[in-house]
């Protein structure tokens, strides 16, 4: 059986990431959101937050200020603050595995989606780090996505899925939420191996071609 982990990222947006609550609602699917975190120091968005994890989806860590990938900054502090400070905001509406999603620049997954400062601040405060492999471009392709989306469902057993509650795209969520129904897709909430290279902190996988500073330097892991 072919399973999917359903994402969104960038939120909490009133009157949008409520409306995909209510979506996944109405067909029973379960979904992992990952929030910048300087959004919850408003209150609304805040409760907005919480009523995302009582209603029954893992909130996950998509850094303070989404402004740029690590290895394109060079002051050592960033990815410290980035991280930490985000996690503190987001409090007890993360779980135990504290996950967490870098800023890659329309889903980029290649070198300077981290740096050695970012792996060191993720493994000191015992991140798990969630990466991808199914971006449809949402942002860009509001009314086709679905279809971008279902095709990559054809390319991998299990496929974690990049979305964001953040624009009118999500009006074609029911659309594509049936199509995985009626294809009998498992939804899940937890992720392949090959997507978590860190977990709870300790390194997994191989990141090599994600950690690059920002002088160029690469550092294998």
């Amino acid at each position: 059986m072919r399973r999917l982990s359903l994402t969104f990222d960038n939120g909490p947006v009133v009157g949008v990431t409520d409306r995909v609550l209510d979506m996944l609602d109405a067909h029973g699917a379960p979904a992992t959101f990952f929030v910048i975190a300087s959004r919850l120091r408003d209150p609304q968005l805040m409760a907005l937050a919480a009523q995302t994890r009582t209603r029954g989806h893992r909130i996950g860590n998509h850094t303070l200020t989404h402004s740029a990938m690590f290895g394109d900054i060079d002051d050592p502090a960033f990815a410290a603050q980035e991280i930490h400070e985000a996690q503190r905001l987001i409090g007890d509406l993360s779980d135990e595995d504290l996950l967490f999603r870098p800023t890659g620049k329309g889903g980029h997954l290649g070198p300077r989606l981290l740096s050695q400062d970012a792996v060191s601040a993720l493994a000191a405060g015992q991140h798990t780090l969630v990466l991808w492999n199914s971006v449809p471009r949402d942002w860009e392709q509001q009314d086709s996505w679905p279809d971008a989306a279902l095709a990559s469902l054809e390319d991998s057993e299990w496929t974690v899925l990049v979305l964001h509650d953040t624009t009118s795209a999500i009006d074609e969520l029911p659309r594509f939420l049936r199509e995985v129904e009626r294809l009998g897709i498992e939804l899940r909430t937890d992720f392949p191996d090959d997507c978590v290279p860190m977990r709870r902190g300790r390194l997994e996988g191989d990141i090599t071609s994600l950690v690059q500073d920002a002088n160029g330097e690469e550092h294998p892991r």
